[in-house]
């Protein structure tokens, strides 16, 4: 009886210790797939075949012939992507011969729609649509992200045969993808084969809104393949419309794409890295056949040893039979416990779903209700500074201007952190004059000074281009918090701000950015704990000095976008000084030429007619006046239904729609306008909320989206663009 349990004891032990096996297995193998695709859709082809090459060692160690198939898709894939030498049949050939084994219907799925691609590819239609209905009959409709592969593939395989119609129809269908690791990828791949297709049939207008999509996503996440595909259609667009300037933008920045991430040496290593990879994978399939008659061996053998054991596994399934019936009786109970507690998890869950949606409104309503009063103020403001103010209003009104556009800015950044899926802040890179930015910053706050007999000093290096690329609203946010805190911790002082070049490069400018003040400076303990939220060193300075304690926590939050931090130096009564380091980009001379050749086309404005849709009567004034500054005539609409009825009755050169009205929306309003006038721009004007996205509006007729409250410049520019490309239309 002693050696039965024994032997009973041995047979858990070892199943316990494979399980866990198995699941560290697993996670490895996972986070390589994710390492795979980021390599591959990032531009690093070595690097994801060094990853492939891992996790095939991991799966063949493990007998895990599900990842050995996925990871020889996955090589097909990368090399049908990179157009490497390497025929990417030798990697779909072996994964048919392990599924010819092993069934494996996602795996089936992937390769079949892979070989349709290749199919495609040589024109041979019969055996294309043969392994298109394979790999769909195979497809498990509920796996989103296997799904969007092969309906992806599928498009292209229409695209390759020249069946345009079909493949618009799938890729409009897949957009937004789903992906479990790229996602993004996906989109902006589908997009630009949208794109292409639609350049096809000269369909440039449509084509370039999905390429400005392709543009922002593939930046964003750095896909390289990608970009030079979106910039070379631009290029071909802007050659076909005989627009020269902006196709040798395109091209230039294509060239850019090829010199970092397609040059020679690059491609050349690539490809030595490819038949590298070739090779060792043929040796290891020659050593796996070995080893697999190796093993057939040791089967025979292996028989006939369980012939010897069936006997003694017979005794112990009747012990382990009486022993799970007992453990069954003890499960039946543990059961009905557990779905007691799942229950009150699922209903947790629920509430607070709830809660985050809650939240969610909440900050919508709070913006927009935020927004419309800061029309108010930034439009006159605005107005009055067009007005020829006295010299002293005009100091004080552009210090209120400059602090409505921050306000206005940082509301748009409280509602970008609770988007789904895109909530995180990210560092823009728009062409900006730095001195002006810090000038602008001690405007606004130059009243602060005064009151406590304080002077801000600026000192620019000379050296600084006057023009750089980099984000001149979140340097503006940080500025702000540091000069503010010193001018409210110094009296009768001076604060200074330095901006010092550092170090230069052909493109990149490194600029090192000090604040000294001259009070009271922070202690050696205090300065531990100074970044933290809520912090201010101790319950005396809150109570004297006031403040959130949010201000240094929000600058260095801010400066982690750029891959800076903030650093102190200070002592007691020696005041305190705040520096960082940032990098910025160089402007190209034609990207500055493009900015001032935007600024000339306010000249298309003058004597045009508008109708203005708004219901909001401060709103309408301000807009009509603004409007008027560049002499344009406008007619108002309260509602929806004036502005269908004046539309029809009235020919107008452009629409300015607000969104949120009574009676219908602006949205419904667009639509009905569209049913008896295709041509004419429609704007819409709104304030944006958590669950709205421009992609909305253009999906209703829309042409263009401007924020409200909105900047003067941004305002007239986005009117002038429309106006302009309905000229170039007619």
């Amino acid at each position: 009886m002693r050696f039965v349990a024994l032997i009973i004891l041995i047979f858990f032990t070892s199943i316990r210790v494979d399980a866990q096996t198995n699941i560290a297995y697993k996670d490895s193998i996972e986070a390589i797939t994710k390492q795979v695709y980021f390599y591959k859709n990032s531009g690093e082809y070595e690097k994801a075949l060094k990853a492939i090459e891992r996790g095939l060692q991991i799966a063949a160690s493990t007998d895990n012939i599900e990842s050995i198939v996925d990871f020889y898709n996955l090589s097909a894939r990368l090399n049908l992507q990179y157009d490497k030498p390497v025929n990417p049949e030798i990697y779909l050939k072996e994964a048919r011969e392990v599924l010819g084994l092993y069934k494996y219907n996602d795996g089936r799925a992937t390769t079949a729609i892979l070989e349709a691609y290749l199919a495609a590819k040589t024109q041979n239609i019969e055996k294309t649509e043969t392994l298109i209905n394979e790999a769909l009959e195979t497809v498990d409709y509920n796996d989103k992200s296997l799904l969007n592969v092969v309906l992806f593939f599928q498009g292209l395989c229409y695209k390759e045969l020249k069946e345009y119609d079909k493949a618009k129809s799938i890729f409009q269908k897949m957009i937004p993808p789903d992906h479990k690791y790229e996602k993004d990828f996906l989109l902006a791949a589908t997009q630009l084969s949208l794109a292409n297709i639609y350049a096809n049939s000269k369909n440039y207008e449509s084509a370039n809104i999905l390429l400005d999509n392709v543009l922002r996503t593939a930046a964003r996440h750095k896909f390289p393949k990608i970009l030079l595909g979106t910039n070379l259609l631009k290029y071909q667009i802007a050659e076909d419309n005989n627009d020269h300037f902006a196709a040798l933008l395109y091209f230039k920045k294509a060239d850019s794409l090829k010199q970092k991430y397609f040059s020679p040496d690059i491609l050349r290593k690539q490809n030595e890295a490819a038949f590298t990879n070739e090779a060792q994978f043929l040796n290891n399939v020659i050593a796996r056949m070995s080893q697999d008659e190796i093993e057939q061996q040791q089967k025979v053998n292996i028989s006939k040893l369980t012939s010897v054991l069936s006997s003694a596994l017979l005794i112990i399934i009747s012990l382990l039979t009486i022993s799970l019936y007992r453990n069954n009786q003890i499960k039946f109970k543990t059961n009905d416990l557990l779905l007691k507690k799942n229950k009150e998890l699922q209903l947790a869950k629920e509430e607070a779903e709830r809660a985050m949606r809650a939240k969610g409104q909440f900050l919508s309503t709070v913006s927009h209700e935020l927004r419309t009063p800061l029309y108010a103020v930034t439009g006159l403001t605005h107005l009055l500074l067009d007005e020829d103010p006295k010299p002293s209003q005009k100091e004080h009104l552009k210090s209120l201007k400059f602090s409505g556009e921050y306000l206005l800015d940082f509301i748009n950044d409280i509602l970008q952190i609770n988007k789904i899926d895109a909530n995180k802040l990210v560092a823009e890179k728009i062409i900006f004059d730095l001195k002006k930015t810090l000038e602008d910053v001690a405007y606004s706050l130059r009243q602060t000074a005064k009151e406590n007999k304080n002077t801000i000093v600026l000192n620019v290096d000379e050296n600084i281009p006057k023009k750089l690329i980099g984000d001149p609203l979140k340097l503006s946010q940080i500025l702000i918090n540091l000069v503010g805190n010193a001018l409210k911790f110094t009296e009768n002082g001076k604060v200074i701000v330095n901006a010092q070049l550092v170090s230069t490069s052909a493109s990149t400018h490194k600029v090192h950015f000090e604040v000294n003040d001259e009070g009271i400076g922070i202690s050696e303990e205090m300065q531990k704990n100074i970044f933290e939220s809520f912090s201010q060193g101790s319950i005396q300075i809150n109570r004297k000095y006031g403040g959130t304690g949010l201000g240094l926590t929000i600058v260095k939050s801010l400066l982690s976008l750029f891959n800076s931090d903030i650093q102190v130096r200070s002592e007691i009564g020696m005041g305190s000084s705040f520096f960082f380091d940032l990098n910025f980009d160089l402007p190209d001379a034609s990207e500055i030429i493009e900015v001032e050749a935007e600024e000339l086309e306010e000249a298309v404005l003058k004597d045009l007619n508008f109708l203005v849709v708004e219901d909001n009567k401060i709103n309408q004034v301000i807009t009509k006046k603004m409007l008027a500054k560049k002499g344009i005539n406008a007619d108002v609409a309260d509602n929806g239904y004036d502005a269908i009825t004046l539309a029809k009755e009235n020919d107008y050169d452009l629409i300015l729609m607000d969104i949120h009205m009574p009676g219908i929306s602006g949205l419904k309003a667009t639509e009905e306008i569209r049913k008896f006038n295709a041509t004419i721009p429609i704007i819409a004007l709104t304030a944006l909320t958590i669950d709205e996205s421009a992609e909305d509006f253009f999906s209703y007729g829309c042409n263009d989206v401007i924020t409200k409250p909105f900047k003067p410049d941004v305002f007239y520019k986005i009117i002038g663009n429309a106006i302009a490309k309905t000229s170039n239309h007619v």
